[in-house]
């Protein structure tokens, strides 16, 4: 298979639709959601295989397609040693708490919801460390943020979980914006977003003036994320998730993103004092706060969450002292601590899903009643504590070794030791606790469920971690190797150093650290009593929890007074308040030149000059009569017609197409609200309110008025021309506009059809179940016609039903040359509908109406997104348009787009959201009868 041939992509949103598959799947069979995760995980795993041999010979697999090529903006994905590390432990993992989760959920714990978040943050997390791009690494990670914080709250009805959720997602968060600026900084030093080109920049990076503001937001992002100090306590809050989430989370993902971000960059930041100093520094005092807090906890999810925080800080440690042995080392005791922290974690699961508690102090002598888990349980701990033969004690081993080369740079550099070797005494020491509190120490304490060996299914995937843990330990030439080497070579950006994974290295000093640790470990635990007692006494009240949520208060306070001061809760207030600043900052943006240039204005004919005087009567009567609402409505419908006729006379008949067309269907609607509202309002202010208002909006108008002159007064620089020279050569169109919208700037109409359709659907919500009753007489008493759709309206709107889709039509097909488009063929369409129902009112036009409009606007977004990725399919950008000229007998030579794919995505959702609005303001004065289904008047109501 050939770098071409292979897609990436896949990969990473393969996932994302397994999440859609697996919520469907649980509708069948709440098994079937856990199966559908499985299957997914494995087919990204079979699309991964083809891969391996790339890396393994030394090539870098990327795939790009242009997006945004003038700002360096692409869909890249990348395939390194370091990317394949990462990836095979997201999937492989994955796929073992997929299976360990099946067992794991109750009956009562909605599986489909389950695995589609967990599918997304799977997705999230291979979309972090496979992209090429940082732009696109940024969104990945904030994916990884949101999700995370789904599966934290999975259990939303417990208050921990809600606000463990929160907790994270407001660090996560944090850190995620301050890694974007740290990354938009860095590729304006690089002047690509390209991690190719980011990684060969180096010397580039440490020569500019912005490396210490980029380094500095860059690790606030990377530090948030891996639960380094001092952002690291809202790790432990977050086990209020399901086990196999925390599983997941503190093995192989999510903590590993930010440890992901520093190795991917190691290359292009280290080798600063800064990043010594920084990276170093929240490394060593997140080892050693971990380490000591762990032995402290008696929930034993706090336990590991802890010691997670621990080996995290002993990772950020070696990548801070950044020699190239120290990044082996720290991609080893990634592997490993992976392996181990996922299996401690389902052993913690099956704990508290056989005996109803995670407290240490009640789970104990487990060892009789579960003796399988708990020689699994015994493994996985000797390997987390640095016990010979196991993973774990060799990468402490290197850990240990480079400690000690440091400590040769400094006189005072042999304290880095001393603390390493101390954090390793706590390490053991809360490992030998896990074993013996849970598994010995004597009989249970009054356990909720008498405890028993969980399902078979249930201890697999701990026991081929378990067996990992062991595989590594004593064959690590035969098992890890490979894809360490592969990986150092991805992260370093060259030859890897030379390094031993020899069991034996003979009596050293890395050799006496492990001895101590060992021996001081289980003499701490040991006396373990009086230290908790010591612990209790004062240090068990330090939490930085309730740092942060002081902060978090006091900013909610700040907040609500500023509120109470700026925001007195009427729409006046915050439009003088809006209009007030935007006029404040005009005035400052011309406090130093002249307000008026010295362009000519062009002169004002008799015509024009009526058409602003009719505008401005127009706009003087709808504020004069607004308690009218009728009247105001005609008023508005005026103002819009003056500006439609504007747009025709300078030039823009697309545009007065489009403005007309709204005016019409915007009328039509606000009349159909109105007929359930009173005809007139009541003054509700007084005449000195009247007066300020009165003062405010000319004042406002008036200084509007000047700041237009200022702009219309000075020569501007436009862009129409690149528009006008490329229309016809790059969008096959002579209407520019049209071009523009569905070529050019095709990316923002669809962003503005989103937004349309999410606003139909909107106030379709709102406008569910409502009720209203229409009165049967006006404002005078005087009843309303008995008739309510005239027979005349009722023939002339048939008749033009036909003519009017006909201009629908007509106006469709040409947009792309001509005025019109798909927006305006829309609009007219839907007034076409919007006309059968003034005229025969909306049962009958419901009743023929036969497709849903929700489909119609899921299928204009999808015919108009799925246009722009033939693009891509094609190795073009995002919706870039291709055209061709076909010549037919008779019809002769005429032009096809790909474009009016898109203008059709347009015009579906122009209709179905008019139509969707329509026919839900009809259904107000209607009642559904039960049986049938069929509309009826509602009673006291004019059908």
């Amino acid at each position: 298979m050939t770098l071409v041939d292979f897609n990436l992509p896949v990969v990473v949103l393969l996932p994302f639709l397994g999440a859609l598959l697996a919520t469907q799947a649980a509708r069948f069979n709440r098994l079937a959601a856990a199966g559908t995760a499985a299957v997914i995980t494995i087919l990204a795993l079979i699309l991964l295989l083809p891969a391996l041999p790339l890396p393994f010979a030394g090539q870098t697999l990327i795939q790009r397609w242009e997006w945004v090529p003038s700002l360096g903006l692409e869909f890249a994905f990348r395939l390194d040693g370091l990317g394949l590390l990462f990836a095979l432990l997201i999937l492989v993992i994955g796929l073992l708490v997929i299976i360990y989760a099946r067992y794991y959920l109750s009956p009562q714990d909605s599986m489909g919801r389950f695995f589609a978040f967990l599918l997304s943050f799977m997705g999230s997390m291979l979309g972090i460390v496979l992209s090429e791009n940082l732009i696109q690494l940024v969104i990945f990670w904030e994916l990884t943020s949101l999700s995370s914080f789904l599966l934290i709250s999975y259990w939303y009805t417990r208050s921990d979980a809600r606000q463990g959720a929160r907790m994270a997602l407001t660090i996560t968060g944090m850190g995620g914006l301050a890694l974007f600026g740290g990354v938009l900084i860095l590729g304006h030093i690089v002047g690509s977003f390209n991690l190719t080109e980011v990684l060969a920049a180096s010397s580039l990076i440490h020569a500019s003036p912005w490396y210490t503001p980029m380094l500095v937001l860059i690790l606030l992002g990377a530090f948030t994320k891996s639960a380094q100090f001092p952002f690291h306590f809202w790790l432990p809050h977050a086990m209020a998730a399901p086990t196999p989430v925390s599983a997941y989370l503190h093995s192989a993902t999510m903590v590993k993103a930010g440890i992901f971000l520093l190795v991917r960059l190691f290359p292009v930041l280290s080798g600063t004092p800064e990043w010594h100093w920084l990276v170093g520094t929240a490394g060593m005092l997140t080892l050693l706060l971990g380490a000591f807090t762990a032995l402290f906890k008696h929930d034993i999810k706090g336990l590991l969450a802890y010691s997670t925080i621990s080996h995290l800080g002993l990772i950020t440690l070696l990548l801070g002292i950044g020699s190239p042995l120290a990044v082996v080392a720290a991609l080893f005791h990634i592997i490993n601590h992976a392996t181990f922290k996922a299996s401690l974690f389902m052993v913690a699961g099956i704990v508290d899903h056989e005996t109803g508690t995670r407290d240490m102090r009640r789970v104990n002598g487990l060892m009789k009643y579960m003796p399988q888990v708990g020689i699994l349980a015994i493994i996985a701990s000797a390997a987390m504590a640095g016990v010979p033969l196991l993973n774990g004690f060799l990468s402490k081993e290197m850990f240990f070794d480079q400690t000690v080369s440091v400590s040769a740079i400094s006189p005072l550099a042999w304290v880095i030791p001393v603390l390493a070797t101390l954090a390793g005494v706590f390490s053991v020491a809360y490992s030998a606790r896990f074993v013996h509190d849970i598994f010995f120490n004597g009989e249970p304490i009054n356990l909720p469920k008498k405890p028993h060996e969980p399902p078979l299914y249930m201890k697999i995937p701990v026991g081929l971690l378990v067996l990992a843990c062991i595989a590594v330990g004593v064959f690590p030439v035969y098992t890890i190797a490979g894809v360490l080497y592969v990986a150092i070579a991805g992260a370093l950006q060259t030859t890897p150093p030379e390094y031993s994974l020899a069991l034996w290295h003979g009596f050293s000093a890395p050799l006496l650290m492990s001895f101590i640790a060992l021996v001081v470990g289980l003499i701490v635990y040991l006396i373990r009593k009086p230290l908790f007692a010591w612990y209790d006494r004062g240090l068990s009240q330090w939490d930085a929890r309730i740092v942060y949520q002081a902060l978090v208060n006091g900013l909610i306070h700040w907040a609500q007074s500023v509120t109470r001061r700026l925001d007195r809760g009427t729409f006046r207030n915050m439009l003088i308040w809006f209009f007030g600043v935007t006029l404040l900052a005009g005035v400052v943006g011309f406090w130093d030149e002249a307000l008026l240039g010295t362009r000519e204005l062009m002169p004002v004919d008799g015509i024009t000059a009526m058409a602003i005087a009719g505008l401005i009567l127009s706009s003087l009567l709808t504020v004069l009569k607004h308690r009218s609402r009728l009247i105001s409505l005609v008023m508005l419908g005026v103002v819009g017609l003056v500006v439609s006729l504007g747009f025709a006379k300078f030039s823009a008949p697309d545009l007065a197409l489009t403005q007309l067309s709204v005016e019409i269907v915007t009328v039509v609607l606000l009349m159909l609200a109105l007929y359930f509202l009173p005809q007139y309002t009541h003054m509700l202010s007084s005449h000195k309110r009247h007066y300020q208002d009165i003062a405010w909006a000319m004042g406002l108008g008036f200084s509007a008025a000047l700041l237009t002159l200022a702009v219309l007064t000075r020569d501007l620089q436009s862009i129409s021309g690149y528009f006008l020279a490329h229309s016809k050569t790059g969008g096959g169109g002579t209407n520019v506009v049209n071009v523009i919208l569905v070529d050019f700037r095709g990316f923002d109409t669809l962003g503005e059809i989103v937004v349309l359709a999410l606003a139909g659907l909107g106030i379709v919500a709102l406008l569910q179940g409502i009720k209203l009753y229409a009165p049967k007489r006006n404002a005078e008493g005087v009843p309303w016609s008995q008739e309510s759709h005239p027979l005349i309206l009722q023939v002339q709107a048939r008749i033009l039903f036909p003519m009017m889709l006909m201009v629908a039509i007509f106006i469709f097909l040409r947009g792309h040359n001509l005025p019109g488009g798909g927006f305006i063929a829309g609009l007219i369409a839907a007034l076409a509908i919007v006309l059968q129902n003034l005229a025969n009112g909306i049962v009958w036009t419901a009743a023929r109406i036969r497709w849903d409009m929700h489909s119609v606007l899921a299928a204009g977004i999808g015919i108009a997104t799925f246009t722009g990725l033939g693009a891509m399919l094609m190795h073009y950008p995002f919706l870039t348009s291709t055209f061709t000229y076909l010549k037919w007998p008779i019809v002769g030579k005429f032009e096809i787009a790909s474009a009016m794919g898109f203008d059709t995505g347009v015009f579906l959702v122009v209709v179905g959201a008019t139509v969707m609005i329509l026919v839900q303001l009809g259904r107000l004065n209607y009642i559904e009868t039960e049986d049938t289904g069929d509309l009826q008047p509602a009673k006291g109501s004019t059908p």
